[in-house]
């Protein structure tokens, strides 16, 4: 069995890449529900401020160690989570 220390370079460029995709393409589905009907009633604003200030945080941490999987896939995935997060402002109930 290999050891994790052992990916580097472009296997390790490859997890980077493949998480990503996973990730942001599994929030993409919401996303779009959510600009389509505008009901925003199911989302907390505190758990989606906390989300949206981490997906930012782990952008910059992408940035800061050079790594393009990370960086992309947080970009996407941080433009979703403003928009979202605008919506909620918007259109969500006071105290939501």
């Amino acid at each position: 069995m290999i050891g994790l220390e052992e990916i580097s370079g472009p296997a390790l460029d490859l997890v980077g890449s493949v998480a990503a995709v996973l990730t942001t393409g599994s929030f993409i589905p919401q996303a779009w529900l959510t600009f389509r009907s505008r009901d925003v009633s199911g989302i907390s604003l505190g758990m989606y401020s906390a989300f949206t200030v981490g997906v930012a945080l782990w952008l910059v941490y992408g940035l800061a160690i050079g790594s393009w999987p990370m960086t992309v896939a947080n970009t996407i995935t941080l433009a979703l989570a403003v928009c979202i997060l605008g919506m909620k402002l918007r259109y969500g109930k006071r105290g939501g």
